[in-house]
This record gives C-alpha cells, sequence and structure tokens, in this order.
C-alpha cells in the first residue's frame, strides 16, 4: 500500500509576492496578451493625438476587461506607456507650431505638486462624492463645447495673472489626478480652450507637453512599488507611437466644431465610466 503524503509549506515572506507575480504573468503573457498590448497602443495613440490626452482612460479599463490586470498595475502601466505617446504627439503637434511650450511646464509643474496632495488626502476623502463630482464637471464641459467653438487663430498671451490661474489650474488637475486617477488631458484640454480661449489644436499640443514630466514622475515612483509592467508597458508605447502622429494630423484636418463634437463623445464615454464606477462602490 502506498500512502498519500501532504506536505505542508508556510508561506515565506516574498511568497505571497511570487504568487501574485506568477498569476500575473500567467495571465498577461502570450500571443492574445501580446496582440491585446498592441491593439490597446493602436487605440490610445490615435485617440491621444486626436484629443491631446495621455490613453490612460482606454488602457487601464482594456487591461482590467481584456487581460484581468489589477488597477494598480493598469494605471501605473498606462502612465509608463503615456510618456512615448505623449513624447510624439507633442512633436507632430509643434511641427505645426500648436505647442505653448512655457504654459504647458507651468502647467506640469502645479500638477506635479497637486499629485503629491491627492495622493495625501485619498485616505480623507470620499471616493464616490469626487466621482460624482467629476461627472458633473464632464457634463458641464460637454455642454460648453456645443456652445464655444475655439478660433483656430486665437494665440496664448502669458501674463501674471493667467500665468497664476495655469498654477492654479495645474494643481487641481493633479490633485483629482491623485484622487481619482483621471488623465490631466481631460481637464486641460477643455479648461485651456473653454477657460482661456486658446485654440484647440494649442490646447492638445500644450496638454500633451504637460503631461511628459507628470508621467515620468509618476513611474518612477511606480516602479519603486512594482506597479508597472515592463513589457506591456513598452508594447503599447510603441504602438501607441505609431498613431498618435496619425492623430494629430487627423485633428489639424477636422473642422473645429466637428472636434469639439468628438471630443464631447470621448468626454461621455469617460463620464459614463465614472459614473458606474461611483455606483458598483455605493452598493458595496
Amino acid at each position: 500500500m502506498v500512502r498519500n503524503r501532504v506536505r505542508i509549506v508556510t508561506p515565506g515572506p516574498g511568497d505571497s509576492l511570487n504568487c501574485v507575480n506568477a498569476e500575473h504573468q500567467a495571465i498577461t503573457r502570450g500571443p492574445r496578451a501580446y496582440l491585446s498590448f498592441i491593439g490597446i497602443g493602436l487605440l490610445a495613440g490615435l485617440l491621444s493625438g486626436l484629443f491631446g490626452v495621455g490613453g490612460g482612460t482606454v488602457i487601464v479599463p482594456l487591461l482590467v476587461l481584456l487581460l484581468s490586470f489589477g488597477q494598480r498595475i493598469s494605471a501605473g502601466t498606462s502612465l509608463a506607456a503615456i510618456v512615448p505617446t505623449a513624447s510624439v504627439g507633442v512633436i507632430s503637434y509643434a511641427i505645426s507650431g500648436s505647442v505653448a511650450w512655457i504654459p504647458a511646464l507651468i502647467l506640469a509643474a502645479g500638477a506635479v505638486v497637486g499629485a503629491q496632495i491627492g495622493s495625501r488626502l485619498l485616505p480623507r476623502v470620499s471616493q464616490n462624492a469626487l466621482r460624482w463630482g467629476f461627472v458633473v464637471f464632464l457634463i458641464v464641459v460637454i455642454v460648453s463645447l456645443f456652445l464655444v467653438i475655439p478660433s483656430r487663430a486665437a494665440e496664448f498671451e502669458l501674463g501674471w495673472l493667467n500665468g497664476v490661474a495655469l498654477v492654479a489650474v495645474g494643481v487641481v488637475t493633479g490633485v483629482i489626478a491623485g484622487l481619482i486617477g483621471v488623465g490631466g488631458g481631460v481637464i486641460i484640454v477643455p479648461v485651456l480652450m473653454l477657460g482661456f480661449g486658446t485654440s484647440d489644436l494649442v490646447a492638445k499640443g500644450t496638454s500633451l507637453l504637460m503631461m511628459i514630466p507628470t508621467a515620468v514622475s509618476g513611474t518612477i515612483g511606480n516602479l519603486r512599488h512594482r506597479n508597472v509592467d515592463l513589457v506591456a508597458a513598452a508594447l503599447i508605447g510603441v504602438s501607441a507611437c505609431t498613431t498618435t502622429a496619425l492623430g494629430a494630423w487627423l485633428a489639424t484636418r477636422i473642422d473645429p466644431f466637428a472636434g469639439n463634437i468628438l471630443f464631447a463623445a470621448y468626454l461621455v464615454v469617460i463620464a459614463v465610466q465614472m459614473a458606474l464606477k461611483a455606483l458598483r462602490s455605493r452598493r458595496r
């Protein structure tokens, strides 16, 4: 007779992390996963160039839904992929002179500070209240996009007053990004168009430039906490770079009013995502 032996192993300090990593590797590796990374990158890059956003609102939910990524590693991977994507977008808009360089750096400085504030406020603030508040903000922006059509001839003139306003916008954007994980472009682009009177192209180019130092700063922190899948970020980022320039080119060819309608449709999708998150959280 052969007796079955059961061996009980007590997990060591690093075993749980290894198990999680092994499970993560099993889920996110293979032909299907690589094709998904490339597809996600192509779509995110096109939207990034077209709307002046980072693409995180596309990358994060698709990584979660298609590849069962966790929310944190999805956000970290998305942020890392945004660095090359936004860089290509900035070059594309800069060629046509549609980047306000100094305002972008002012916004970025404010956003970096705001992100730190947001991360510290995170445990103390109601996520649901923030999400519903952001949904209301998006609804106001969507309505405004049908009422205010930006002029392509508008120029951004930097002065003391709007310089201080840019710092404030950057800080608020960073705080919101730190609290609910929304990319800055969704906020910066409409604020520059509706609040500062810039053209839609300058708003998009400036938004993309603002994202680069913010994304680099966030990615460094995420790497320290192992919240980035480097293979996924590289594939998504490289794929996105191939379509970002196309999106930026399409933005210059589309009529400003048509561009507003497309951007409004994009914001509707984000508002619905945020509302669904708030509703699911409330049910729990």
